[in-house]
């Protein structure tokens, strides 16, 4: 079994601790990372300080190699990284492939998008301006960050934050999830091997329960990017020192079906939505939302399609595996029984061993029901029916949560009508509910978030305008 040690200014720290990272396919002990004392986080935030301006003050054109360098190495040794992600988080190795890859091209989209980032200029000619004036405001970086990433992107959302933050000229602390801590660690080596400065990126590790809040209230933080849960968002924003922040949390993603329009193809979509990665994902479909007659045809087509996932373990490629851990596999066994204990019916699935669990259908979801508005962050469906347009949209605005909606109709009029009642923060019409592509914003309303993801958006979210007036 291999240690891996937090990084603190490019150093492997020494830990008179460690914790124990757990394969969720063999339930075993895969490896173990440094459990860090609030000491040592002090000494990382004391690193990323005494970096930043350094940093910030070495040349843009730098800064973009050293971020060509690190993606060329996650590419060079994708296939130990995804062997690491797969043991570390139960995912399919080549969705743990595909990750990697997609976080190479993050990467490459930053610094196009940064290298069309604007400078507002004004002078005596700009509208509103009667002095004899030059003003230009550029944006610069905001200072010391705090990354949180969760376990079941461990590469693509912590890079995702650190990439356009570091190439603006921030330095950071980052905290991987538990689950992830190790692929964590293996891109702050990466990096380092990328000729990235001591400093300017630090990734500590322990688990969030102990450490989570002396990270977020170190008196050098500037911002906090954070993905998670919405508990520990919301106590996130309570105590952080910093007020801040960017959060990405939960999701109840509903599938709203106005008509039975090529309900083959949008069962398939709804099943691709509903399971990928056990629906593992904030933006998986969580429900479907449509009327007696729709759910009646598309019940037994979601069926059928449920019926050719394939199961098994990540190194088989399936679509569902393991989930991350049992206390996740028992709450959604949980809502499943719920449900059927209060009339639903079991389409199909239901069983388990140990923290696999194959995909559920239920149909005849009522609003008493507990999987009717909990995020189950797992592999369960439910179709709720309501046959009247205006409490669909009730239904699905009650939820607590507001991050994505899919609404499938031929009545493109109709659905943006629909779109436009919805308190989410994205409505698709005609597509699953995702968080791609890249370059668009990403964001929830409600509990589902707070604040503005995505390229241009991280890139504006890390840094700050400072403007310079001159007077002729």
């Amino acid at each position: 079994m291999e240690k891996f040690k937090a990084i603190i200014n490019n150093k492997e720290i020494d830990s008179n601790s460690w914790l124990d990272i757990m394969d969720p396919t063999s339930e075993q002990v895969y490896a173990q990372v440094s459990a860090l004392s609030a000491e040592e986080i002090d000494l990382a935030f004391k690193a990323a300080k005494s970096a930043q301006k350094d940093w910030e003050a070495t040349s843009v054109k730098k800064r973009i190699e050293f971020l060509i360098r690190w993606k060329d190495l996650m590419l060079k040794n994708e296939e130990d990284l995804a062997t690491t992600m797969m043991h570390e988080i139960a995912k399919a190795y080549k969705d743990c492939l595909t990750e990697v890859r997609r976080t190479a091209e993050y990467i490459d989209l930053t610094i196009s998008e940064y290298n069309d980032l604007d400078i507002l200029t004004f002078d005596k000619n700009s509208k509103g301006i009667t002095e004899d004036i030059v003003a230009e405001y550029k944006r610069i970086a905001k200072g010391v960050g705090v990354a949180i990433s969760p376990f079941n992107y461990p590469i693509n959302l912590a890079v995702s934050k650190l990439a356009p933050g570091l190439l603006t000229g921030n330095t950071f602390v980052f905290k991987p999830a538990t689950q992830g801590s190790v692929i964590g660690i293996k891109i702050g080596k990466l990096a380092i091997e990328a000729g990235i400065p001591a400093g300017v990126l630090n990734v500590v590790t322990g688990r969030g329960r102990d450490i989570g809040d002396v990270i977020v209230t170190n008196p050098l933080i500037d911002f906090i990017s954070f993905t998670g849960s919405v508990p520990v968002g919301r106590r996130l924003m309570q105590i952080s020192s910093s007020k801040d922040l960017v959060l990405e949390l939960g999701g109840k993603d509903a599938a709203i079906l106005l008509d039975d329009h090529n309900l083959e193809n949008i069962a398939k979509d709804i099943v691709a939505g509903a399971f990928s990665y056990s629906g593992q994902r904030c933006t998986a479909i969580k429900r479907v939302i449509t009327t007696d007659a729709i759910a009646n045809k598309i019940a037994p087509l979601i069926k059928e399609e449920i019926a050719k996932l394939t199961i098994g373990l990540p190194s088989e490629n399936p679509i569902i595996t393991p989930m991350i851990d049992t206390k996740s596999a028992d709450f959604v066994t949980d809502l499943i029984n719920d449900a059927i204990t209060k009339g639903a019916s079991l389409v199909y699935g239901g069983n388990r061993n140990k923290n696999l669990l194959q995909p559920t259908l239920l149909d005849h979801v009522s609003v008493d029901m507990n999987v009717a508005w909990e995020e189950p962050f797992g592999p369960v469906l439910p179709i709720i029916r309501i046959n009247e347009i205006d409490e669909i949209i009730e239904v699905a605005n009650k939820s607590n949560f507001g991050l994505q909606t899919s609404i499938y109709s031929k009545n493109i009029d109709l659905a943006y009508q629909v779109a436009e009642k919805l308190e989410v923060g994205t409505v698709n019409i005609n597509r699953r509910t995702q968080r791609g592509p890249d370059v668009l914003p990403f964001l929830g309303v409600k509990d589902s978030g707070f604040g503005v993801q995505g390229i241009k958006e991280t890139i504006l979210s890390t840094t700050r305008y400072r403007g310079i007036i001159i007077k002729k």
